[in-house]
């Protein structure tokens, strides 16, 4: 029996007695094995702990069906070959091993984690291209956004960009983006902004941006300074169906016609940005562009949990 028939039978048997075979204890996949989360480790000089030398992908799943996993995954790829890193398992079996996961765990609304790093050698800078990739993979209850949040919108600070030059691959180096969130919390808002040396919104430690400026929906255009979001791709595909007119180029949050301003990730969907370093973003309440696309977005969710 072959793999992929092999994941699937399995799969088939599991589903007929209980979606989780361990109980309440979250099961995760390491290297080729799936074991309880407390059992997950990797060895100490794992390049992706000594030099954050890897790639990761969270996906979300709603009820047993996930939001996007192809592209998801193509996404991991792109990231494992600009930082050549080889792929350790083909696209399709990496996918089989994503829903194998979530049956052994007992989420229904779920996140799935995927990192992959360079592999296990002595620490040096230089690259052993010999070396084997880690394949580590969670699973986690996925979170749902606050009654506050939701219905005040979010609050932000801004910050000058200090992050490395390539944040379209999704790297596992992210002290930059946790020192963002310290810094926001410090502040005591939900998010901080990156704008680049132009005065420009780029996106957030963990989102994507958008901004309702003179009646177009605007959002800074994909290159090395932003992560191309799954979210976002979506946000851009509902709105054009809206028959919204969309614009992807730079922009700011003093230009005099803007009325709201979005964030967008997989486990916030899209909440409204309300206040911006303490001044109000257009009337400082939730907009009806924002509120129209979030109810699309979770309309599309509820849909996939129904199958």
């Amino acid at each position: 029996m072959g793999f992929i028939q092999a994941l699937v039978a399995r799969k088939r048997s599991r589903r007929r007695c209980s979606i989780n075979t361990g109980g309440n204890t979250p099961v995760a996949f390491v290297n080729g094995e799936f074991l309880p989360l407390e059992q997950a480790t990797v060895h100490i000089e794992d390049r992706g702990f000594q030099f954050a030398d890897g790639v990761y992908e969270v996906i979300a799943c709603f009820g047993g069906n996930f939001l996007d996993l192809k592209p998801h995954l193509e996404r991991l790829k792109h990231s494992c070959d600009a930082v050549h890193i080889s792929l350790p398992r083909p696209l399709y079996e990496l996918e089989a091993l994503v829903r194998e996961l979530y049956a052994r765990n007992s989420f229904s609304d779920a996140m799935i984690y995927i990192q992959i790093t360079r592999g296990t050698a002595p620490r040096s800078h230089v690259i052993n291209k010999a070396i084997e990739p880690t394949l580590v993979m969670t699973v986690r209850a996925l979170p749902e956004p606050s009654e506050r949040k939701t219905n005040k919108g979010l609050s932000a600070i801004t910050l000058a960009d200090f992050r490395w030059g390539r944040c379209d691959i999704k790297s596992t180096a992210l002290l930059a983006s946790v020192m963002g969130r310290y810094e926001a919390m410090a502040h005591g808002v939900d998010e901080a902004i990156w704008i680049d040396e132009s005065g420009h919104v780029l996106e957030g430690c963990a989102t994507n941006l958008f901004a309702v400026i003179d009646g177009s929906l605007v959002t800074h255009p994909l290159d090395h300074r932003i992560l191309g979001g799954i979210m976002r791709d979506m946000v851009l595909r509902i709105a054009e169906n809206e028959g919204m007119s969309l614009q992807q180029r730079c922009w700011s949050l003093n230009e005099p016609e803007l009325s709201e301003c979005m964030i967008s990730s997989t486990t916030n969907a899209v909440l409204p940005l309300c206040t911006v370093d303490d001044r109000a973003v257009g009337n400082g309440m939730p907009g009806p562009v924002a509120a129209l696309i979030r109810k699309r977005i979770l309309a599309e969710l509820d849909a996939l949990r129904t199958g």
